[in-house]
């Protein structure tokens, strides 16, 4: 299986259960692995026989800056899922999603979650 490998997204977004992060924002770390079979693109050297990464970024970017959730697991679900739905030639994701400014009164370089989905048989 091939790998489509995006590391280190960054982005602003208002995801969290306080109050205060809904309302000032803070920023958001992401990387993301899209597995398949792209060997066909490799061979043709053409853009529609892969996943267009550029494409995949926005879809994230859009999610991640204008949609709220409160907890990093949900948005997590919510790229993963509209991944999968969106691109046939993606048949399994993993996103690791980061927030290095959690309101946690400790010294730490971030919080996150590990995701791994595949698509349904």
């Amino acid at each position: 299986m091939d790998k489509i490998i995006m590391k280190n997204l960054a982005f602003f977004g208002y995801h969290g259960v306080l109050k205060e992060e809904n309302i000032l924002g803070q920023k958001f770390f992401i990387d993301i692995e899209l597995y398949g079979d792209f060997r066909r693109a490799g061979i043709s050297d053409n853009v529609k026989d892969t996943v267009s990464y550029a494409d995949v970024y926005n879809e994230v970017k859009n999610m991640v800056e204008n949609e709220r959730f409160n907890l990093l697991e949900a948005l997590a679900e919510n790229i993963a899922t509209t991944i999968l739905e969106s691109y046939s030639k993606v048949d399994e994701i993993c996103i690791q999603l980061r927030k290095p400014e959690a309101p946690v009164n400790g010294i730490y370089d971030y919080f996150g979650v590990e995701i791994r989905r595949k698509r349904d048989a």
